[in-house]
């Protein structure tokens, strides 16, 4: 079933959450990895291009994601799960999801801070806002760092909480977000 149930998770809603995950979890890597490239690395213009352009990419699919979780059924808890897992888990998912559009507007500030936009894959390009603030890409690197060590922390927190539903509870709650829901 491609849309969600009070059941579970449709495969919509299962593709956004693991590209996203993945994504995520690639950029990090790749930011933290190119950050230390010299100027006379191959890879000194080509991974910050990749970056921006999987960033951006990223941007609007979480845009869709959002649109998607407001108009889209959302299952119901595990009628074992506590009322202090319930709202750790609805924090921690709208932390993730701030976390992550903050790192996206705050990069995208860096990479247009002075007046260039940003190409996408040489498929189009996100026209710069411009600097708003003096010394912005500066500053707004410095956000986008500690901004995205706070999601790599969560998002690994997040996978070891589903793990240990998984593992230990037995409750099902890792597989509604792995496997469709039938009719």
């Amino acid at each position: 079933m491609l849309t969600n149930t009070n059941k579970g998770y449709g495969l919509i809603t299962i593709l956004i959450h693991w590209i996203s995950a993945l994504t995520v979890i690639g950029l990090f890597g790749l930011g933290f990895w190119m950050v230390d490239l010299t100027y006379y690395s191959s890879w000194y213009k080509t991974a910050p291009d990749i970056h921006k352009s999987v960033g951006l990419l990223l941007f609007a699919l979480t845009l869709i994601r959002l649109l998607w979780r407001f108009i889209s059924v959302k299952p119901q808890a595990h009628s074992n799960h506590k009322p202090w897992e319930q709202q750790t888990a609805k924090w921690a998912h709208r932390t993730l999801y701030l976390l992550m559009i903050f790192i996206m507007i705050s990069g995208f500030l860096i990479s247009t801070a002075d007046g260039r936009g940003i190409m996408v894959f040489d498929w189009f390009e996100v026209p710069s806002l411009g600097s708003f603030i003096s010394n912005q890409e500066d500053i707004a690197g410095t956000v986008h760092e500690y901004l995205a060590y706070s999601l790599i922390a969560l998002v690994f927190i997040h996978g070891a909480g589903a793990i240990k539903h998984q593992l230990i509870d037995k409750d099902g709650t890792l597989a509604k977000i792995i496997k469709p829901i039938k009719k």
